[in-house]
């Protein structure tokens, strides 16, 4: 799974079949720390995810596991919005 920040949408308009109605979402990959890296993946949001949220990415066959993606060609899912962030008893990271 990845950590990632909702930066972002994605609109096309002339897609797969099995992709109308899917959300497209940008996310940036982000440390422990919440710091954006400058890695951006482009997933297709099951849960709701909104700008500037931090989620969880499943990415690879698991993006395909969701009821949103199951059979459709998708290779990255937001698949949770994360509350808190706990890295050795410290919080890193709460909404």
């Amino acid at each position: 799974m990845i950590l990632g920040k909702v930066t972002g949408t994605v609109v096309a308009t002339q897609k797969d079949e099995k992709l109308i109605g899917s959300k497209l979402m940008i996310v940036q990959d982000v440390d422990l720390n919440g710091e954006v890296e400058r890695k951006y993946t482009v997933a297709v949001d099951a849960v709701g995810a909104g700008i500037g949220e931090i989620v969880l990415v499943a990415t690879g066959s698991s993006a395909r596991q969701t009821q949103v993606t199951s059979n459709k060609p998708v290779d990255a899912v937001i698949m949770a919005i994360v509350d808190t962030v706990e890295v050795g008893g410290q919080v890193q990271y709460h909404k």
